[in-house]
C-alpha cells in the first residue's frame, strides 16, 4: 500500500478518505467560498499539500457533475501534480473558468484525483516504415 503525506492548510478542511471497492479517485473538496462572474478566471483553493509517493503524479479532474452543478470548467482539462510539488506552501488549487455565474461553497467537492506512476524513460527508435496496416487516418475507425 503506498502512502501519501498530507498536510492540511486549516482544521476545517475535511478530511481525504480513500473509500476501497468504490472508485480509485479521491474527492477534493473547495476549502473557500467562491463567486465568479461569467468568463472569470479563478484558482480555486482545496486546502491541502501532498507530498506523493516516489516515482507518482497526481492527476487532478472535474467531478462528473461539477459542470453540471457549478457552470465551470477545468481551464487545462486534466491538472498533473508532479512528484516535486510537495513543499508546506504548495496546496493544490482547480484552474476554473465559469461559463455562467455561479457560488461555489466552501466544503462543496468539484474535482477528483489519483495517483498513477510515472512514465518510464523512453527510447525513440527512428524507422522508414512501422511494419502495420494503415487504419485510414486521423479519426477513423479503419472502415470506409
Amino acid at each position: 500500500m503506498e502512502k501519501i503525506r498530507i498536510k492540511y492548510f486549516s482544521d476545517e478542511v475535511k478530511r481525504l478518505a480513500y473509500i476501497g471497492g468504490k472508485s480509485d479517485w479521491v474527492d477534493l473538496r473547495a476549502c473557500e467560498r467562491v463567486e465568479l462572474k461569467a468568463g472569470e478566471f479563478k484558482l480555486i483553493p482545496l486546502g491541502v499539500a501532498m507530498q506523493l509517493p516516489d516515482g507518482y503524479e497526481g492527476h487532478l479532474v472535474p467531478r462528473s457533475s461539477t459542470f453540471k452543478n457549478y457552470g465551470i470548467i477545468q481551464t487545462n482539462s486534466m491538472g498533473i501534480i508532479d512528484g516535486s510539488y510537495c513543499g508546506d506552501e504548495d496546496m493544490w488549487r482547480m484552474p476554473v473558468y465559469a461559463t455562467k455565474d455561479t457560488v461555489i461553497e466552501k466544503h462543496d467537492r468539484i474535482c477528483q484525483f489519483r495517483i498513477v506512476k510515472n512514465q518510464p524513460e523512453i527510447l525513440f527508435e527512428e524507422c522508414e516504415t512501422l511494419d502495420n496496416e494503415s487504419r485510414g487516418g486521423f479519426g477513423s475507425t479503419g472502415r470506409q
